[in-house]
């Protein structure tokens, strides 16, 4: 049977609704909307080719897992590698050679309804937080030449007696690297369908080189990692 037979709705969507109904009365919560000025096939490309950009230095490396057809959907399963440094109290649980944290990302684009989905969840230093997250991508209602994306973000945490402090931690984490992920978005809708608009900001020359010093541990993690659904 091949394997998109098998696959009903994404991995993640399924994890980010098990952990929705065991910890709603006790997660942060967060919702947004943006706006892109592009039209949802320009915005649907540069996700594509989203890395990297001037603003994503804690993006080490991304890889594709799996990549199947279901009907007219395109599901897509991605191993992202990023870098966060952890706070002082932090390195008290983990150590100081905590740097780095393995993303699982899942994607279900449908040309025909026109969505661009993304599910999102960490798989490294999960005894300390769980983010989960929910992207949608379609046309805006009031312009059709734009895109609307609505996110939905969650941050839980089971570490007794902080649990609170360190969701509160975790989401204003979060907040702060999604505004970077949007100046990064915007970067490469630029430069790819606004050409003749000199960049805002060149890449940073280091940016090579910080992708490949961190290609093999990289691997070793996503070797380590353990699937979001079991």
């Amino acid at each position: 049977m091949p394997l998109h037979a098998s696959v009903r709705e994404p991995t993640c969507g399924r994890a980010i609704l098990w952990t929705v109904l065991l910890s709603r009365f006790k997660m942060k919560y967060f919702t947004t909307v943006e706006l892109f000025k592009h039209t949802w096939d320009h915005v649907a490309s540069a996700l594509w080719q989203k890395y990297p950009n001037p603003y994503s230095k804690h993006v080490l490396t991304e890889d594709v897992i799996s990549r199947v057809l279901r009907g007219t959907e395109l599901v897509t399963q991605r191993l992202l590698t990023k870098t966060n440094r952890l706070p002082k109290w932090g390195n008290y649980i983990f150590g100081n050679h905590a740097r780095q944290v393995c993303i699982v990302e899942e994607s279900v684009v449908d040309p025909v309804k026109k969505t661009f989905t993304i599910y999102t969840r960490n798989v490294g230093f999960t005894k300390l937080m769980v983010v989960t997250e929910k992207q949608i991508y379609r046309p805006a209602q009031d312009n059709k030449d734009w895109t609307q994306l609505e996110k939905h973000s969650w941050v839980d945490s089971s570490v007794k007696g902080v649990a609170t402090a360190i969701q509160h931690f975790g989401m204003e984490r979060y907040k702060a690297n999604q505004t970077k992920s949007t100046k990064g978005l915007n970067y490469v809708l630029e430069n790819m369908f606004v050409p003749d608009r000199p960049p805002t900001e060149g890449f940073p020359a280091d940016m090579a080189r910080l992708r490949d010093s961190a290609k093999a541990k990289a691997k070793g993690m996503a070797a380590k990692a353990r699937p979001v659904v079991q």
